[in-house]
Formats: C-alpha cells, sequence, structure tokens
C-alpha cells in the first residue's frame, strides 16, 4: 500500500525550471543598455576625439594620432604647463587629504560603534553633511572663511589674533579646501569601517581580553587584521574621489591664488569647456585615467592579503 502510495506522489518542479531561455537575459539588458550608453560609448568615442584635432571652432576635426599626448609631455608645448601644474596640485591634494580622510572615519566608527545613549543620532549627524552637494558645502565653508565677514577670522579677531585670508594665500587656501572635504566626506568612510567593525565577531575581542590584550593590542592584532579588506575600499576610493577634486576649488579659490589650486579636472575642463579643443581634454584625461589605475593596482598589492607560504 504504501509502495503505491508512493508511486503516486510526483516531484513538485518549480516554475522557475521552465521560464523562456531569453528571459535572464531580459532581466540583464536594462543594466546593459545603460552600461553601454553612459560608460562603455563615451569611453570609447573619448578615446576616438582624443586621436583628432577636436576643437568646436573648426569645422572638421582633422586626425592627429597620438599628437594629443605627445603634446603633454612636451615642454615646449602650450599644453604642458597647465596639465603637469593641475596633475602636481592634485597629486598634493590627494596627500593632504586621504590620511586625513582615513583615520578620523575610522576614530569616528569606533566611537560610534560602543553602546550609549543617542548613537544613532549621533551616527546620522556625522553622516548628514555627505548628502549636501558640494555647491551647498562650497558657500557655507566660502562664509565661514571669507577674509572680510567670516565667522572664522571674526572668532581670530575676538581673542586678539590677526585676520587670515584664507582664500587668497597659500598654504591656507589649501588648508581651506583640505578642511572643507574632510568635514563634507568623513560620514560615508565612518559608515563604511562603522559597517566592517559590526561584522567582526565579539569572540575574537573576548579571546583576546582572556589573552591579557588591552585595547591597543586589541586594535593592533584584531580590529586591524579583520578590517584589512575594508581598508583597501575605503583607501581606494578615497584615493580615485581626491584625484577627482573639482568643485571645492572652483566654488572657494576659482584656481588661485594664481594657479597654486588648478586641479587637472580643472585643467581639462578650461581646455575643453573654454578653449573648445575637447580633443586635447580627451588625452588629458586618460591620462590621469591610466595614473589613477596603476595608483590603484599598487595600492590594491600593497595592502592585499598575503597568504603564509
Amino acid at each position: 500500500m504504501s509502495g503505491r502510495i508512493t508511486g503516486l506522489v510526483r516531484p513538485v518542479r518549480s516554475p522557475l525550471r521552465h521560464h523562456h531561455p531569453v528571459t535572464p537575459y531580459l532581466f540583464v539588458a536594462p543594466y546593459v543598455v545603460l552600461l553601454l550608453t553612459f560608460l562603455v560609448g563615451p569611453a570609447v568615442f573619448g578615446v576616438w576625439m582624443s586621436l583628432h584635432n577636436w576643437d568646436f571652432m573648426l569645422p572638421g576635426k582633422p586626425w592627429v594620432g597620438l599628437q594629443n599626448y605627445r603634446d603633454l609631455f612636451d615642454s615646449s608645448s602650450v599644453l604642458f604647463h597647465p596639465f603637469w601644474n593641475g596633475m602636481k596640485n592634485t597629486f598634493l591634494f590627494v596627500l593632504m587629504s586621504v590620511p586625513f580622510l582615513v583615520a578620523i572615519p575610522l576614530g569616528l566608527a569606533l566611537l560610534l560603534n560602543r553602546k550609549f545613549r543617542g548613537r544613532t543620532f549621533f551616527r546620522a549627524v556625522v553622516f548628514t553633511p555627505f548628502v549636501l552637494g558640494v555647491a551647498v558645502v562650497g558657500l557655507i565653508f566660502g562664509y565661514l572663511f571669507d577674509p572680510e565677514v567670516g565667522l572664522v577670522n571674526g572668532i581670530l579677531d575676538g581673542v586678539g589674533l590677526p585676520k587670515v585670508s584664507w582664500l587668497s594665500t597659500q598654504p591656507q587656501a589649501w588648508i581651506t579646501i583640505t578642511v572643507m572635504t574632510i568635514w563634507w566626506t568623513i560620514g560615508f568612510n565612518a559608515v563604511i569601517f562603522l559597517a566592517g567593525l559590526q561584522g567582526l565577531p565579539e569572540q575574537l575581542y573576548e579571546a583576546a581580553e582572556l589573552d591579557g590584550a588591552g585595547r591597543w593590542s586589541q586594535f593592533r592584532h584584531v580590529t586591524v587584521p579583520g578590517l584589512r579588506n575594508v581598508f583597501l575600499f575605503v583607501v581606494m576610493t578615497t584615493v580615485l574621489a581626491s584625484a577627482n577634486l573639482f568643485g571645492q576649488p572652483y566654488i572657494l579659490t576659482k584656481g588661485g591664488p594664481g594657479d597654486s589650486t588648478t586641479t587637472a579636472i580643472m585643467a581639462m575642463t578650461n581646455e575643453g569647456l573654454r578653449g573648445f579643443r575637447m580633443g586635447s581634454a580627451a588625452a588629458m584625461s586618460y591620462v590621469l585615467a591610466l595614473a589613477l589605475a596603476i595608483i590603484s593596482v599598487a595600492n590594491f598589492l600593497i595592502m592585499r592579503e598575503r597568504k603564509p607560504s
């Protein structure tokens, strides 16, 4: 009897096994269309533009091959100084900002990971500036550091210190841009670090505490190794974001004083959108992209987890 019942019961098959062969491609199609339209297509077209004298003021767009790239490395070219000055300033900003944009968010994440009253509120406060646009943040800091009516100089004057020309002298201009960027973006990295901390097993800290490890030893031997992949992600994304600096100096200093805060992206916009020479501007962008790719690969090789031999 049991054998007959068993024979009559048919296995239930999932309806997903009977989907049309085209169904998976239909689900992927919107992403592929967007990828080709807004990423791959413009990238390929940009390479094509960099191989031409793509001047909007010319009726034609003559082929020049690699000449736009050669001009970037020719000290006698008019492109040489603006581009490499922008690259130097960009590299300087990366060196100034990235250590703070990694260390401060990590410290905030360690504090916000503790249990205390109002923890959720303070997490929201730390992240809130990141949702503001660069124009809003630029206007705020422009008023704060205004040499005449700014709050910062008002405080300095109130305590008997001389006023500072924050936006028209160096290194004050870079300090202002760096402080603005740190205040604006630390929330994102803090949230990433916080998510990584919450993923670390509590048993590791308990075992380290039983072995007599203090807070510093726990941080060195448990927290830092456990956050290796998070560190890699934060450092790489922060370096790339800092290397694409544009809005902060454009709003605060207009690239000044002189051209001391003119970044690589600003040099490209001046060449392409003001000088209408999109071919050479495209060549600049691909040289910068290659430099960032090399830095990213080097960063990955340095920070990747090494397997014991």
